[in-house]
């Protein structure tokens, strides 16, 4: 079984290390579809999930929100049109922690219960 898919978010705040590219190669092994950008040095965990309009997209977005008040954990959420763009990165570490990917991994799983998503 998948280590993410068993995993909860833990407390981060800060004098932690950010993931390392063993870590980040590993841990995205787990997920699919996710991409890891740098912003302003800064690396982040982003996905762009489709679906069929602006209430789905709506829905998921605020289904998407309740989990990370639940996990004490927040994405940076876009909502369009028929899209939501989910970016994880941990503020307090100015990178990627295991974290991210768990909720990134949430995050997937969410979608595969959202009405409306295929």
């Amino acid at each position: 079984m998948d280590e993410l898919q068993q995993a909860r978010c833990i407390p981060c705040e800060g004098g932690v290390a950010p993931a390392n590219a063993a870590e980040i190669a590993g841990y995205l092994s787990q997920i699919s579809g996710w991409q890891v950008a740098e912003v302003d040095g800064v690396k982040r965990l982003t996905k762009i999930f489709a679906l069929r309009n602006f209430v789905c997209a709506l829905a998921f977005t605020n289904q998407v929100g309740a989990l990370a008040e639940q996990e004490g954990h927040h994405p940076a959420l876009l909502t369009e049109w028929g899209k939501v763009t989910v970016t994880w990165w941990t503020h307090s570490i100015g990178g990627l922690h295991k974290n991210d990917f768990v909720m990134a991994y949430k995050t997937d799983e969410a979608f595969q219960q959202a009405s409306g998503a295929r």
